[in-house]
């Protein structure tokens, strides 16, 4: 048995011990969100944080994150500003990476709260977009920046 904290909740989950977490919060506790990409850790869809970090969860066992506060994209607020700010730019076209875009783009904010586009395009050249809606990401992570500076919460 594995423990695992997701979303400030425990889990024991009985996985091999070279299971990628990202099987195990998709298959094992139902939280679709997080996406399979490409299972490299080269495209960003499974975007994760852990204990605060962005990290490709196809490339980390659910034994290495044990002890450790999971996050996914269901557990970032309701009200989130990336949230908000990803439907006020119709960033989506298919959607499919974006879960992952805003977990990284939720880090980028809580180092660097106001940043740059060079910023944001370095914090976020690992997440990579099918369908090219770089401007939109781009234009969005200022939007959610500006939302939170406004009081709103990322």
């Amino acid at each position: 048995m594995i423990s695992l904290n997701i979303n400030s909740r425990n889990y024991q989950v009985e996985v091999e011990d070279d299971t990628p977490l990202l099987w195990v919060i998709r298959e094992h506790i139902q939280l679709t969100g997080t996406k399979f990409g490409c299972g490299i850790g080269e495209c960003g869809a499974c975007t994760v944080h852990i204990d605060g970090e962005a990290v490709s969860s196809c490339q980390v066992t659910a034994k290495e994150s044990a002890g450790k506060k999971i996050t996914t994209i269901e557990g970032l607020a309701e009200n989130d500003a990336l949230k908000n700010a990803w439907i006020e730019d119709d960033v989506p076209q298919c959607g499919y990476c974006h879960s992952g875009q805003i977990m990284q783009a939720a880090v980028l904010l809580a180092k660097n709260p106001q940043p740059s586009d060079g910023d944001i395009d370095e914090a976020m050249g690992a997440n990579l977009c099918r369908c090219g809606t770089y401007q939109r990401i781009r234009r969005a992570v200022h939007r959610a920046s500006d939302l939170m500076g406004q009081g709103g919460k990322s």
